[in-house]
Order: structure tokens, then sequence, then C-alpha cells
């Protein structure tokens, strides 16, 4: 067994006791704190660290540790791992899935209802927070679909590699149902957190479009060719904005 394999073994849940200071003057005193965590290897010496919730499934942002500070700060829960955080864990997964096939059905209503009673056992799951806006969107519903987004562009996670096909989803339907404002603030955080990604760039630039921001148009469309040469869809913009004289 290698070195990494070792380190893969320690997936998991894991707990970590801390000080904490309680009361003031006088009656100020010292208490152990227990926190639970569902940690995941990301590479061979690295770490992402997320705290359970009362539902025991993990939730919000991850941190990212070490090796060392995994063995050094972290005591292995198996048990609670195998009883309690994968049942709920796959549970969660089931709903979401039940919840997506609903939407791809058309049937938006009890979609929504299964993403809701998805963010019950997880309020702050991007999945289930990016579904419960498409479905407000394809209703027409743009002032709840507006309170989702404004929890969305709050969150770092929406962004991440896994969930990209629903960010890009969601961030096409803000543009189509004219949240035009929405739309360019999100695809702007979006490009805060992955200012590589030339498509990002080129959806920014079509809100910008709608937005009649030509100037700011031509810059994402430059900053796209700046990454990526070849990209057609940006050059082909470019073409339709000099024949009409736009920016």
């Amino acid at each position: 067994m290698t070195e990494t394999d070792k380190i893969k073994d320690l997936n998991g849940v894991f707990s970590r006791q801390r000080i904490a200071k309680v009361g003031t003057g006088t009656t100020t005193r010292r208490v152990a704190q227990v926190g639970y965590y569902f940690v995941e290897q990301v590479d061979t010496d690295l770490f992402q660290v997320r705290p359970l919730n009362n539902n025991f499934v993990p939730t919000g942002d991850a941190e990212e540790i070490t090796h060392e500070e995994l063995l050094q700060d972290y005591n292995p829960e198996p048990e609670m791992y195998h009883k309690q955080v994968l049942p709920n864990m796959k549970e969660l997964q089931k709903t979401l899935a039940r919840a997506d096939r609903y939407r791809k059905q058309g049937n938006t209503f009890s979609a929504e209802m299964e993403y809701t009673n998805a963010l019950k056992v997880d309020e702050y799951n991007v999945r289930g927070n990016f579904g419960v806006g498409l479905c407000l969107m394809e209703r027409g519903e743009k002032d709840r679909a507006n309170d989702i987004f404004a929890r969305l562009i709050a969150m770092d996670a929406p962004f991440a590699g896994e969930h990209k096909h629903m960010f890009n989803e969601f961030g096409i339907n803000l543009r189509k149902s004219k949240m035009i404002p929405q739309a360019v603030e999100y695809y702007a955080k979006a490009i805060s957190l992955s200012p590589k990604d030339e498509h990002l760039r080129y959806n920014l630039a079509r809100a910008l479009f709608d937005d009649q921001n030509y100037k700011k148009v031509r810059e994402e469309l430059a900053a796209c060719l700046e990454i990526n040469p070849d990209f057609a869809e940006a050059k082909k913009f470019i073409a339709y904005l000099d024949k009409n004289k736009l920016g």
C-alpha cells in the first residue's frame, strides 16, 4: 500500500476538540467543545474539511488543511460516518436526483418541493438552491427567484466545477428572464472565482450586451480571446459589434 492509499483511508468523519471561553468577568471559564467534520482528500497532502450540521450532513464552505494538521488536530469517527452521516448523505442525493428528474420532465412544482426537502436537510446545498431558482424562473416567478439569486451570490460553492452546468443554466435563465443586472453580477462573481474560464466571460459579455454596455462587452470578448484565441463564438460576436458599429 502506497502512502497515498494510506491517506485516502483517512477520508470520512472526524471530530475536533477546541477550548472556548464562556461567561464574563469572574464567571469566565474554559470549556471543551467538540465539533464534527466531513473530510475529503483533494490532493496527496491536502484535505477539505466541512462541518456537519444538526442533520449529520456536511454543509457550508470547505476549509483546506494538510495531512499533518488532520492527524494532529482531528480524531476519526468511523461509527458516526457509517451509521449516521453516510446514510443521510445518500438520502439527500436521492432527494436531489428525484428533483432533477421532475424538473427535466417539466414538473417544476414537484421538483421545487423535492429541492426544498433537500434544503431542509442542508440549507446551503448548492444543487438544491440552484434547482429552486431554476424552477422559479421557469415559472416566471422573478421576485422569489431574486431571493434565491441573493443567497447564491453570497456563496462561494455555486462556482465549483461539479456545479458548473447548473451554474451556467442559472445564469442563462437570469438573462432570458430579463433579470439583466442580476445576470451581470452573477457572472462577474463567477469570474472573480474562475478568471480563466472563457465561457463565463462570454456569457458575461452577452449579459452586458443586453444591458447595452457595449464597451464592456468588447472588453470581456477580448479577455475571452486572450484566454482562448480559437474561441469562434467570441470572434463572431466581435464581428457583429463591428458590423453594427457598437462600442
